[in-house]
């Protein structure tokens, strides 16, 4: 080496290694999870956290199903090798995923015009959904609810789309701004990509009636859109089979609908990571070409859904006994849920008279969009120890008859001297 390069070298290198990575921004974190980290560390004797989107029973456990136990003593009971599944997932945990969403007499399954896959959660199958549209249509945006769950515009945006907010949530009503939804809608190009929530809209809780799914179906024909469905929370709402109801609505229109669907909530498997992604297609053979460049995008992600998740949720869906069971202890949240939202709506009523409490009642499923200020949300955390996000989104299940005196107690507290 010659005495310039060598003086060269030892300058660049002579002081450690390169250091490859470190124009990276830092990771800011997830929000949520921060608030999460915060509320444990809170030494509050009260202390409540209405953060993350998890079910809680009465007594503030996340509970195992006793229709889930039960396929678990049978997959220890009668061990299989942990094979990879298929890339497009188990075959009897499709097909069950095709009744829960479109249901058990549904034309467009009996013709083969779905195509259907495993996925990792809902949030694999947003993913999935989401690079199969960016192969077919490169050039489109997504339009997503205003608010939104934030981890919509990440997943879309990732895939390198575009993503744009269309109106959704009408705070001067705590309701739905329909009227400008369908306005921007109205307006968009054909082959924009909209994302909608079916039911228990997150992190909202406002849902359409089926007179308005009827308008938004009709734009959707009209202006040749497509719409991608995210329904996480089935069941939760007004029933398993009212919930899927703009799912099989437009799929009985005739329209092209992807749908996300999970069952990390409604079967409290969160950590197996079991959702599905379906595609309603006009033909069957559109149906297998969809389904082929379905597997094509799993491949190159993650090439194959996890075993004991889909095993457990097959077993559970297609034994007619426990499916039947898991739709008691499906509607018991729902009641539980329901119940807590009255509590609190009945309390509020009598410890701040004046105050608006409907949108308790009227809004449904995990969320409630609260409209608390965030002076309000930083005075409920230090002082009460009542931990809420900072959208002033309310996660129902958190509450619970334990808890909501003091949870009522806190609101009328920093709502109370809000008004003063």
């Amino acid at each position: 080496m010659c005495p310039y390069w060598r003086l060269l070298f030892r300058a660049r290198f002579s002081y450690g290694p390169f250091i490859m990575f470190e124009h990276l921004p830092q990771y800011a974190g997830d929000p949520i999870f921060g608030l999460n980290d915060a509320f444990h560390q809170n030494a509050h004797p009260q202390k409540i956290n209405l953060t993350i989107g998890l079910y809680y029973d009465d007594a503030g456990r996340i509970p195992v199903l006793p229709s889930v136990a039960a396929v678990e003593r049978r997959l220890v009971d009668d061990p299989s090798p942990r094979v990879y599944l298929p890339m497009e997932g188990l075959a009897p945990y499709r097909s069950a995923v095709q009744k829960v969403v479109f249901g058990a007499d549904s034309q467009v399954v009996a013709q083969g015009k779905v195509a259907t896959i495993q996925t990792l959660g809902g949030t694999g199958a947003l993913k999935v959904g989401a690079d199969f549209l960016k192969t077919a249509y490169p050039d489109s945006e997504v339009w997503i609810s205003d608010p939104a769950w934030d981890n919509h515009h990440a997943i879309f945006g990732g895939a390198g789309f575009q993503t744009r907010s269309y109106p959704y949530y009408d705070p001067a009503t705590k309701g739905l701004a329909f009227d400008a939804m369908m306005s921007c809608l109205r307006g968009l190009p054909s082959r924009a990509i909209v994302l909608l929530h079916p039911c228990c809209h997150n992190p909202t809780g406002v849902d359409l009636s089926r007179e308005q799914w009827g308008e938004v179906i009709a734009v959707l024909q009209e202006r040749g859109l497509i719409p991608f469905l995210d329904i996480a929370y089935q069941g939760m709402g007004d029933g398993m089979e009212e919930d899927a109801y703009a799912v099989r609505a437009m799929a009985q229109a005739g329209l092209t609908v992807l749908v996300a669907n999970s069952f990390s909530k409604n079967l409290s498997v969160y950590g197996e990571r079991c959702g599905g992604l379906s595609v309603v297609c006009g033909s069957s053979t559109e149906a297998d070409l969809v389904l082929g460049q379905l597997k094509a995008v799993v491949r190159r992600i993650y090439s194959s859904a996890p075993w004991h998740g889909g095993h457990v949720v097959s077993g559970v869906l297609n034994d007619a006994a426990l499916h039947g069971q898991w739709l008691e202890e499906v509607a018991a949240m729902r009641v539980r849920m329901a119940q807590t939202r009255t509590l609190v709506h009945e309390q509020l009523s009598v410890k701040l008279p004046g105050y608006d409490a409907d949108y308790f009642i009227r809004q449904r499923g995990m969320f409630t969009y609260s409209g608390l200020l965030h002076e309000q949300l930083l005075a409920l955390r230090e002082r009460h120890g009542v931990y809420i996000i900072d959208s002033g989104r309310i996660a129902v299940p958190g509450l619970n008859t334990h808890n909501v005196g003091h949870f009522t107690d806190a609101l009328a507290d920093v709502i109370g001297e809000s008004a003063r």
